[in-house]
């Protein structure tokens, strides 16, 4: 199987749909700093990764806070933020995400079969819905501070190690979405015998380890990305600082390309959808869709409808939608940087919602 493996690792940028991902001899300036991180620091750049590449602002930000959250050696151990991984991805109905993160956390120390994790998965599967009443906070369309209140008792952690298990959920929160509109189901080929799927996944997530084989150090990334003010609706990352910067870096710049282009109308309508759906996936059927975009301008529609697919149902994305939007946008990078907003921001949105931890410090448990 070990060439079978090989194959997914070096063929794994032609999984990508809708774009065309940079490869890595063509990479410049930001892209190659991204990549040459990434394969240092996570043995390859995944497909997850470098479909961002041809918006480069976008590539930098979903780089840094997979890295800043999920591969740093912080308070909280790998399979504790693998458990996060695998159940935001299940919650999100992200299969592919899913088969790579549990596979990888097959590969950990305890893994799965660590008890502990249960419930930190568990509390992964359930964090999009909004926050119990009795500390919710009222969330308005900008972000405001995340509800104050005890942390959840799955979670069992201080305030720093709570902060990176936020971190993490709110980065698959991003990258499910972006997953679902632009891969497959499978990192694996569909002519792979079922039977052999798990072992090979389970090897091509033992080829994803840095290099040096040391452990990864916490704000090394963050450089790619000018510094910026965390929002208010994070303000639990606080007690993370790497996770702190990552997050305000990338959420300020991927709005600042967002406010290049995308009109205003179509980005304040997508902020008061989030709020009014609090976690509440639409449907079953698209008749939401036409609701939620009522009353823009005819020129807006493709992008707004397009934003919030992605952001509130991103499995009802069709080619048509698809087409529309490229019809007046036909660049790859308004794609990737319209579908990073909206994903991102419905990922802030739903981390706004968490409570901030006010249990003391302590040493966590690795």
């Amino acid at each position: 199987m070990r060439p079978l493996v090989r194959g997914i690792l070096k063929g794994s940028l032609k999984q990508i749909r809708h774009v065309t991902a940079v490869p890595h001899a063509d990479a410049e300036d930001l892209v190659a700093q991204v990549y040459d991180q990434a394969r240092r620091e996570f043995g390859v750049v995944a497909p997850p990764l470098a479909l961002h590449s041809p918006a480069p602002v976008a590539l930098a930000a979903s780089w840094l806070m997979l890295r800043e959250t999920l591969l740093v050696d912080g308070r909280m151990s790998r399979a504790a933020k693998e458990a996060v991984a695998t159940g935001v991805s299940e919650a999100n109905e992200c299969p592919y995400c899913v088969e790579v993160h549990r596979a990888k956390l097959d590969t950990l120390p305890g893994g799965r079969d660590d008890r502990a994790l249960g419930p930190i998965a568990d509390w992964a599967r359930t964090s999009a819905a909004a926050a119990p009443a009795d500390s919710a906070g009222s969330a308005d369309p900008a972000g405001s501070a995340g509800p104050a209140g005890s942390a959840d008792p799955r979670l069992p952690a201080d305030a720093a190690g709570i902060a990176e298990l936020y971190g993490v959920a709110v980065t698959f929160h991003y990258l499910n979405r972006m997953v679902r509109l632009f891969l497959p189901d499978s990192p694996v080929p569909d002519a792979a015998p079922a039977a052999g799927r798990g072992p090979v996944m389970r090897m091509v997530a033992r080829a994803m380890r840095p290099d040096s084989g040391a452990p990864v150090a916490a704000g090394a990334s963050l450089g790619l990305l000018p510094a910026a003010p965390l929002p208010a609706g994070l303000a639990w990352a606080g007690a993370a600082p790497a996770v702190a910067e990552a997050l305000a870096r990338s959420v300020a710049s991927v709005d600042a390309a967002a406010e290049r282009w995308i009109p205003e109308a179509v980005r304040e309508r997508l902020h008061v959808e989030l709020a009014l759906h609090q976690g509440v996936v639409p449907g079953p059927g698209r008749a939401w869709l036409a609701a939620s975009s009522d009353g823009l301008d005819p020129a807006d529609l493709p992008a707004a409808r397009l934003a919030l697919l992605v952001a509130l149902a991103p499995y009802q994305i069709t080619d048509a939608d698809l087409a529309e939007f490229r019809t007046a946008h036909p660049g790859d990078r308004e794609l990737v940087e319209l579908a990073s907003w909206a994903a991102l921001t419905a990922a802030v949105h739903i981390g706004g919602r968490f409570p901030n931890p006010v249990r003391p410090t302590t040493s966590a448990a690795r």
